[in-house]
Formats: C-alpha cells, sequence, structure tokens
C-alpha cells in the first residue's frame, strides 16, 4: 500500500526538514507555499495605525508519496527536524493513496516511486528487504 504525506510546517524550518529527509533516503516531494491558522487563530500585529489581526500565516505544505513501511520513519523525521515547541510548529496528515502512474514511462505503483539511492534502495542495500514474492522493495 502507498501513502501521502502531507505536512504543514514553519516557513523557516523547510530546509530543516528538506535536509533530514534527504538523510534518510527520502528524494522526491513537493512543496507548496500555503497560508492558513490553527489553534491560535493567527496574530496580533501592532503598526503606525493601531493593532489588528493577521489570521492568515504563511505555511509550506511538503507532500511525500512512499511505501507503507517508510512512513514512521519519515513522519519521525519531519517531526524532529521542524519541531520549534512553540503554537504553529504544524501538523502532518497521512492519506492512503489508490495508485501512482510516472507519466514518462507508464509505470504503475511501487515501480513509478523507485529512485536511485532512495530510502527502500538503502535499506535493501543495507540488509535487504524482501516481499512476500521475494523481490527487493524498492519504492519510496
Amino acid at each position: 500500500m502507498t501513502k501521502k504525506i502531507e505536512a504543514i510546517i514553519r516557513e523557516e524550518k523547510l530546509n530543516d526538514v528538506k535536509e533530514a529527509l534527504r538523510k534518510i533516503g527520502i528524494v522526491g516531494l513537493n512543496v507548496v507555499e500555503v497560508r492558513g491558522h490553527g489553534r491560535q487563530g493567527g496574530i496580533s500585529l501592532a503598526g503606525r495605525i493601531g493593532t489588528y489581526q493577521v489570521d492568515l500565516l504563511p505555511k509550506i505544505q511538503v507532500n511525500i508519496i512512499l511505501s507503507d513501511h517508510n512512513v514512521e520513519k519519515t513522519v519521525e523525521t519531519i517531526c524532529e527536524a521542524a519541531r520549534t515547541g512553540r503554537t504553529g510548529d504544524g501538523l502532518i496528515f497521512i492519506y492512503p493513496v489508490d495508485d501512482v502512474i510516472r507519466i514518462r514511462t507508464g509505470e504503475r505503483g511501487r515501480q513509478a516511486l523507485t529512485y536511485e539511492d532512495d530510502i527502500d534502495a538503502r535499506r535493501a542495500a543495507a540488509g535487504g528487504n524482501k516481499d512476500k514474492a521475494g523481490a527487493n522493495k524498492t519504492a519510496t
């Protein structure tokens, strides 16, 4: 089974998160600039004309598609890299993905997610992770 991780993080933590993910072998991801607010409801700013409320704060959304067995390690890595301990650190959502198709080659499923030196290739090289058919798993 394949999953989508959608992480909403602080803008200033993006480079930390990308580097941490790269270190564990996550090589494919998408990043989107988004605006929103959570429990804090935004922030109050004081300016020359008085105080005003900014209720949609800039955030970064990081999207990653990967195999089930890589979800926990990836979530832990994002949390460690994105955490400041302050309100507004973000959220992570995990969704099921029915299928993945690489447009260029038409590959589907795990083969569409395979990258050289990705998290599964590293796992296979370190000890050989076999699926039920005895083949090495190589999806991210």
